[in-house]
């Protein structure tokens, strides 16, 4: 192995661990927004909007750098000595970048509610707090996964999807019970759809990473069909 391929392998270790970081930044900034809410804590929400700023940068960061170590790599000819394995790091590395970014983002949309949420009497309906900690903890899996290339961890986050959806499904639909009752404002429940969604959202986007984990740690790829995720396959099949 040459020189030049050695030093791009080190580029890329240390920007995976820049990620790693970013992915306990984010899972962080998420709990944060939820405690924000419940919390009825106008100060941390607005921390966690301060926060996604760093994130922003960050995000910018890691993926110029993974821009400059492809060309890098490619001038210096360790392009040559990398492996397919190598290639999938780095293509990875930029697809869950963007994942990590759209999931604090989520955290902005739901912490953007806490005022809403706040000027009203009593928390939201128990169900959000339980679907909330729920994907909490998928976060807090997912960057696991990511971290230590874990097929483990990310075949967890992939099968975790189907209860997220039952419970976005069961909190709307209190939602709107409550709302034809009159035990709801409109502004209530579209808060509480915005933040239904978002957590959702959420989930959606560590399923992503999950996928990227798999392809980096195998080279197979996985398929969401209706109602399962599809065993890991070798591209084309």
């Amino acid at each position: 192995m040459s020189a030049e391929t050695t030093q791009v392998r080190k580029l890329i270790d240390a920007l995976h661990a820049d990620l790693s970081a970013q992915g306990h930044r984010v899972a962080g900034l998420i709990e944060r927004s939820v405690e924000a809410l419940w919390e009825r804590d106008a100060e941390k929400a607005r921390g966690v909007i301060e926060e996604d700023e760093a994130v922003d940068r960050e995000d910018v960061r890691i993926e110029k750098e993974a821009v400059r170590l492809l060309a890098h790599a490619m001038q210096s000819g360790a392009s040559r000595g990398l492996g397919e394995g190598d290639v999938r790091r780095v293509m990875t590395l930029v697809k869950v970048n963007n994942e990590f970014e759209r999931i604090a983002d989520m955290g902005v949309a739901i912490a953007e509610k806490q005022e809403v949420v706040a000027s009203l009497d009593g928390p939201p309906p128990a169900k959000f707090r339980m679907m909330a900690n729920s994907v909490i903890g998928i976060m807090q899996t997912t960057s696991r996964a990511f971290e230590t290339n874990d097929l483990a961890s990310a075949q967890v986050v992939l099968a975790s999807d189907a209860a997220t959806e039952r419970f976005e499904q069961a909190v709307l639909r209190e939602v709107e019970e409550l709302l034809a009752s009159g035990g709801m404002s409109v502004d209530y429940a579209l808060a509480l759809h915005t933040i239904a969604g978002a957590i959702k959202r959420m989930a959606d986007h560590c399923t992503n990473v999950a996928e990227q984990v798999i392809y980096v740690a195998s080279g197979k790829i996985v398929r969401h069909q209706v109602d399962h995720w599809t065993a890991p396959q070798e591209p084309g099949v």
